[in-house]
């Protein structure tokens, strides 16, 4: 191996380090918030269904901001945008905590959220456009490992959560510090991107004649399986803990402990789903998790509390890889890599358009726990969609 190679080798995985902060850090502040949602209900008197309107704001946000992420990316490159997105979405969560925890008017932490619903969007884009480029140049499955930081991220952001809700801990406080921790993990993760490469004129007039990503029955079939992975993993994130609290009659610390579970699994399934893919391959292991989390959704609803939290963890594992591998599939081809992502994030997006009002007001209707029978339902779809992330590389 030439001195070349090595500086090349060492740069890209001094990449893959920055880009596994930047999804952790992801994770744990998205999981502050989660978490302290069982909190948020009762301390601004929100019904199930006026939570999902409130919760609904961020994917308002995320789909505004998605479309804008490969655009700022080709002109700014993505360390820029990767920081504009995150400083966009600290500062709305920021308004958003401090809002909640003054008890203001609904609709200003509701604008909170959408800021930073609209910073997550374009910071969400870029991560995984740069985590694409790094697993081509290192040439095996490391997407899901990416993922994986996110979930862990997660499952730290739940883990204290148990113990700030346990503490009654102000939420503003609280999820203030986890603010402020991602914006050091931001600084550092960006400061280790690959270097920007330079586009041709020629070749990025040639890319904008090319047929729109929008209109690839491959690339929407895909955005369809990140769209069930997402509702799959979204649903959870936000009627989790509610679910068992209201559905089970747990405490709140031990509905909070059901979301670790399940985000715990997830990450699991991340860490060592990337072996199960190369071995095995995409569509395999795909069927194999999306029936997972209809046995997982089933034992939620249906089994006594026991049963619920093995229950979770076979959700967390189901959850686990259809979005990243998504992305992956999505990048199959380096030159078209921008704009699929693109195109399955912000279908994938969508999800959490639709999910949080659907579960919020099925659950005003027949209870939280039995809404979530719309996760299993999702899953099977998802199933039926499997073939059409079979790589193409």
């Amino acid at each position: 191996m030439t001195n070349s190679d090595r500086n090349l080798r060492a740069s890209i995985e001094k990449a893959r380090n920055g880009i596994l902060a930047m999804f952790f850090a992801n994770g744990l502040v998205i999981s502050s918030w989660l978490s302290r949602l069982p909190d948020v209900k009762q301390q601004l008197e929100l019904s199930a269904g006026e939570l999902s309107i409130l919760l609904l704001a961020i994917a308002v946000g995320a789909l505004l901001g998605m479309p804008l992420a490969s655009r700022l990316t080709n002109r700014l490159g993505p360390k820029s945008t990767a920081l504009i997105g995150a400083s966009v979405s600290l500062s709305g969560m920021l308004l958003t905590v401090i809002t909640v925890q003054i008890n203001a008017s609904h609709f200003v932490p509701m604008f909170g959220l959408f800021v930073f619903g609209l910073g997550a969007g374009v910071w969400d884009v870029v991560q995984n456009l740069e985590g694409s480029v790094v697993e081509q140049k290192l040439g095996k499955s490391i997407m899901p490992r990416f993922h994986a930081a996110f979930s862990g991220g997660t499952v730290v952001g739940a883990l204290i959560g148990v113990a700030a809700t346990q503490s009654n801990f102000p939420i503003a406080i609280h999820v203030s510090s986890a603010v402020f921790v991602t914006a050091f993990l931001v600084i550092w993760g960006t400061s280790r991107y690959l270097p920007s490469p330079k586009v041709d004129e020629h070749e990025d007039s040639a890319k904008s004649k090319q047929r729109s990503a929008w209109a690839e029955p491959r690339t929407l079939l895909i955005g369809l399986i990140a769209l069930a992975a997402a509702f799959i993993e979204g649903a959870a994130g936000d009627w989790t803990a509610i679910a068992f609290v209201e559905g089970h009659g747990t405490s709140t610390a031990m509905g909070v402990f059901a979301m670790a579970v399940f985000l715990a699994f997830m990450t699991s399934g991340r860490v060592f789903g990337t072996k199960a893919l190369d071995k095995f391959g995409r569509v395999p292991v795909l069927r194999v998790i999306f029936i997972s989390s209809i046995f997982g959704c089933l034992l939620v609803v249906f089994g006594n509390e026991v049963g619920a939290f093995i229950g979770a963890a076979l959700w967390g594992l189901g959850a686990s890889l259809g979005f990243p591998v998504g992305i992956s599939a999505a990048s199959d081809d380096p030159k078209r890599a921008a704009q699929r992502i693109g195109v399955v994030s912000t279908i994938a997006y969508s999800a959490f358009l639709a999910g949080p009002p659907l579960i919020g007001f099925l659950g005003d209707a027949v209870g939280i726990l039995k809404a979530l029978l719309v996760v299993g339902a999702t899953s099977a779809i998802a199933f039926l969609l499997v073939p059409a992330a079979r790589s193409i590389r």
